[in-house]
């Protein structure tokens, strides 16, 4: 390569003198590399160099070339790319769609795109900062490298043991079939026995139905989840079922700040203040005895203004009183679903610009890059983990001492 190079400057020494002269050396030499590569690729394809046709073994043959116009940081160059008459030959080192960017730019266009920012906008900003035209359909392509990244996270390892794993859905528009759909994306959020936060998977869905929430479970088993000590879910429908089938000691906690919400929805405002103080003695109660009997008087003060409350109360009480049974410091972490809300609230904020996704797989690649985005600060673990893990450990000895 060295005494290639003197002797090209010895036979162009007229045409260095600048640093523009260098880059159009630096372009040329590419473009001399980036053909010799493609040809090899092309008769690592047909299984022949060209004209040895005795070891020809393949109705396919070479079919000339095609002219492609690569962006690169040294400029513009132009590249023969060869051709096979059959059009099976996919070319490795340059893509068919590469050949707008650069791999540096790709990195940054998906970076953008993780940041919420919309098609248009990445492309106003290739154009002031490169001054590059991209299309929609070049970002999409570009970040559709994405995909098979976003499958293998999907299907990666988990550890044995969670303490505990927090379910929720967000919801989105999904263009699908010529209509705007509405698609749940469900989350599962697990702190594993070390206090550490880590997203297990997001999983795009129709509706929440039990035989759904089962193949989500044995997804979770397969990768390696041999038990869940508690979950923490918002009321999802057939949730519990599934969960029971797939691991039966798991304790669920049915979210009590979910549950307030939607018990105060409709309450007049003039008697909200009241209403919350008798709730707070249920919910705030120090046993679960003491929270049953607030429930039955909260009941008798106020079934006859607004008899929904009591009735939902009593309906999930089973899921709703878990939390009762452990000390302060668990309870402050299976009361809610705060976790997992925190980061649903970050995830809406990087999507908000998309108000309808053009494919499911479109919402997953955004939120799988937005996922990514969010967790990179999720270092260490919680602060009163210490506290917690022996209680845990107490509390669940046979369960951890079997694994």
């Amino acid at each position: 390569m060295r005494e290639m190079m003197k002797d090209y400057l010895k036979n162009n020494d007229a045409k260095v003198k600048d640093g523009a002269d260098v880059n159009s050396v630096m372009r040329d030499m590419m473009s001399v590399l980036l053909e010799g590569v493609l040809d090899e690729e092309l008769n690592e394809e047909l299984g022949y160099s060209k004209y040895d046709y005795r070891n020809k073994n393949t109705d396919n043959s070479r079919n000339g070339h095609s002219s492609k116009t690569m962006h690169t940081t040294y400029g513009d160059m132009d590249v023969a790319i060869p051709r096979d008459r059959n059009g099976e030959f996919e070319p490795q080192v340059v893509k068919k769609y590469q050949n707008t960017v650069t791999q540096d730019m790709e990195e940054k266009i998906i970076s953008m795109y993780a940041k919420g920012m919309t098609t248009a906008d990445i492309e106003s900003h290739m154009r002031e900062l490169y001054d590059i035209d991209i299309s929609d359909s070049t970002v999409s392509r570009i970040t559709d490298k994405i995909l098979p990244i976003v499958r293998e996270w999907q299907e990666r390892p988990l550890e044995d043991i969670y303490a505990v794993v927090f379910m929720d859905a967000i919801h989105y528009h999904v263009r699908s079939e010529g209509r705007i759909v509405k698609r749940a994306v469900y989350i599962a959020l697990g702190i594993d026995m070390n206090g550490r936060k880590d997203i297990l998977g997001m999983y795009v869905g129709e509706n929440e139905s039990a035989k759904f929430w089962l193949s989500i479970m044995n997804g979770l088993k397969n990768r390696g989840v041999r038990d869940i000590l508690i979950s923490c879910v918002d009321g999802l429908a057939g949730f519990p079922e599934a969960i029971g089938a797939v691991f039966p000691e798991t304790e669920i906690q049915h979210c009590v700040i979910h549950q307030i919400r939607n018990s105060i929805r409709f309450v007049s405002y003039k008697d909200l203040k009241a209403l919350m103080a008798d709730l707070k003695r249920v919910y705030a109660a120090p046993t679960e005895e003491t929270a049953h009997s607030e429930l039955e008087r909260f009941g008798e003060i106020w079934d006859g203004k607004y008899p929904k409350i009591y009735k939902s109360w009593s309906e999930h009480w089973a899921t709703l009183s878990t939390y009762f049974k452990y000390p302060e410091p668990v309870r402050r972490l299976i009361y809610t679903t705060n976790a997992i809300e925190g980061f649903n609230r970050q995830l809406r904020k990087v999507t908000k610009s998309k108000t309808i996704f053009p494919s499911d797989d479109s919402l997953l690649k955004m939120l799988y890059l937005a996922m990514m985005d969010i967790t990179k600060k999720w270092t260490g673990h919680r602060q009163d983990w210490g506290i917690i893990h022996s209680q845990l450990e107490i509390y669940f000895e046979e369960r951890l001492n079997g694994h």
